[in-house]
C-alpha cells in the first residue's frame, strides 16, 4: 500500500483516508520522496546582505513624486478633528 503523506517535525501526516487499518496498530512505513519539492534549506544573510537588501528597499520609493500628496494626505485625516457625540445623563430618556 502506498499512500501520501507529509513530514512536519517528527510526524508524518497522511493525507489519504485509511480504513482497513485500526488506530493504536504498529506498523512500518518505507518512506521515500517526490524529488521535486525538495528545497535546499537558506543560509541565513550576513549583515553586508541584510544591509544591502535595506538599502535596495529604503530606495524604491524614491522617485514617486505622488508619495509627497499621499503622505500629505495621510496626515490631514491623521489629524483632522472627527468630532464626538457624548450623551448627557440629563438628555436620557426616563422610563
Amino acid at each position: 500500500m502506498k499512500v501520501r503523506g507529509i513530514k512536519r517535525g517528527q510526524n508524518i501526516e497522511i493525507l489519504e483516508q485509511i480504513h482497513n487499518i485500526p488506530d493504536g496498530t504498529e506498523i512500518i512505513v518505507d518512506l521515500g520522496f517526490i524529488e521535486s519539492q525538495i528545497t535546499e534549506p537558506q543560509q541565513p544573510l550576513t549583515e553586508a546582505e541584510r544591509l544591502a537588501k535595506l538599502n535596495q528597499l529604503f530606495g524604491s520609493w524614491k522617485s514617486q513624486p505622488e508619495l509627497t500628496e499621499i503622505f500629505t494626505e495621510i496626515d490631514q485625516q491623521r489629524h483632522a478633528y472627527q468630532g464626538r457625540t457624548i450623551n448627557s445623563i440629563d438628555n436620557q430618556d426616563k422610563d
